[in-house]
């Protein structure tokens, strides 16, 4: 599920963003073009979560390559989203690029909601009607700068949206292959699976869609979704990775465990972190596979400095297991999906309340919390597991606001170091006792 915001320049796209996702993501200011790639965040509205990317104006028919780049990732979200909102302006009405995007909207048969935005006092309202001319169905007066209309907008929007699934949950295990274009996610899928299910080229971008596969692997039903690449080649070069981390924002979000690829040759990049760092913020399973590794010179103790020096980099992403793979020799293909399956039955486990307290007072033993405000004692009294699938602990304590996040972690440290939970972030909750 994804919405996207779309609209020409300086229309007010990136405030009613940050307005109906309750942050400040987007950087608003008054100059056009200040978006310039895409920004994701979350609408919580009537009990669901609804995905929400921001795009930059649509300028069409410039020449100018920053320009061209936008117009082509606006057209790619389009293309994604399953509920588009155009965003336009009641200070200048319907323009002909307006015009323009609207044509291409009814040609793309997606739901549209108009969103005629700065509608901040009774004549501007009033002057919403006008977007009625562009054919696209209702049209909602808001002012994102102050929240008038946007209740309206979402009660809309939740309407528009596909209906959840209702059926019972798919009790197969979810395993999405991620990375960058051109890593070998395809090209491990298929090893896998002993066949071709996917297009493997050496173009980068040439899977058309998310592929999911349907797999009795050993004797347990799994689902391998190999991420998107582009849909068609890009005329602009900086697009192929817009698409890809549009369809990897959405993978991670529907996947149980995420299993990054990465190119031995080419190392652990920025972009490789932020999507460990998404698959984190949604408390996903997480595997590194370190592909091509045939390709790389080894003495017996490459694998280790290639472990010591990804740790060095993730720091607090330590836990995640490293496996190394070559798609092509299928050297330890079934290692990574071996792997990827321990993950989600760490994930899926339940620690016992009395072993969590028996590591709880052992950790504090060891290492009491300091003092809070003018040295007030703080006592952790108690533990329990809430939840799994992610694992969730609430930890009972006389000052939850005296647990600094140094001595988070280092509880942390003690409840992976005694149950596990490799590859699995966890949550850690502490409430008033």
């Amino acid at each position: 599920m994804l919405v996207a915001i779309v609209g020409r320049p300086n229309v007010g796209k990136s405030t009613l963003f940050n307005r109906l996702t309750e942050s400040q993501l987007a950087i608003v200011h008054d100059e056009p073009g200040v978006t310039r790639d895409r920004v994701y965040g979350e609408i919580i509205w009537n009990g669901r979560t609804i995905p929400v990317v921001d795009t930059g104006g649509y300028v069409p028919h410039s020449s100018e390559r920053f320009e061209a780049a936008i117009r082509e990732q606006v057209d790619i979200a389009m293309a994604d989203a399953d509920v588009i909102l155009y965003v336009g302006d009641v200070t200048t009405g319907v323009t002909d690029i307006d015009q323009e995007m609207a044509d291409k909207l009814r040609k793309s048969q997606k739901p549209v909601l108009t969103v005629a935005n700065k509608a901040d006092n009774d004549e501007r309202r009033w002057a919403a009607s006008e977007f009625y001319e562009m054919g696209l169905g209702e049209v909602f007066p808001v002012s994102a700068t102050n929240g008038i209309g946007t209740g309206d907008l979402l009660d809309a929007l939740v309407e528009a949206l596909p209906e959840e699934d209702g059926e019972e949950p798919d009790d197969r295990t979810s395993i999405a292959i991620i990375g960058k274009p051109n890593v070998g996610k395809s090209s491990i899928v298929n090893a896998v699976l002993g066949y071709d299910r996917s297009i493997v080229t050496e173009e980068a971008g040439t899977t058309r869609d998310a592929v999911h596969s349907l797999v009795n692997y050993e004797g347990r039903e799994i689902t391998l979704v190999d991420t998107a690449g582009l849909r068609k080649r890009a005329k602009v070069k900086e697009n192929i990775e817009f698409y890809s981390a549009l369809r990897t924002e959405r993978s991670v979000r529907e996947g149980d465990v995420c299993v990054l690829m990465i190119d031995a040759t080419d190392g652990l990049q920025n972009q490789d972190i932020n999507v460990l760092k998404l698959a984190e913020k949604h408390k996903k399973g997480m595997v590194i596979a370190v592909n091509k590794w045939d390709l790389v010179e080894k003495d017996s103790k490459t694998a280790k400095r290639y472990e010591d020096y990804f740790h060095e980099i993730l720091q607090t992403l330590d836990y995640v297991p490293i496996v190394f793979t070559s798609a092509l020799t299928r050297q330890r293909v079934y290692k990574v999906i071996d792997t990827a399956l321990e993950v989600a039955d760490e994930r899926a486990k339940r620690i016992q309340t009395s072993r969590l307290n028996d590591v709880l007072r052992e950790a504090v033993a060891n290492h009491h919390p300091p003092t809070y405000r003018g040295g007030n004692y703080v006592e952790i009294k108690y533990v329990t597991q809430v939840r799994e699938n992610p694992p969730v602990f609430v930890f009972f304590t006389n000052h939850p606001k005296g647990v600094k996040e140094s001595y988070q972690r280092y509880l942390e440290r003690q409840l992976r170091e005694a149950f596990g939970f490799k590859g699995v972030p966890l949550t850690l909750v502490f409430k008033q006792k």
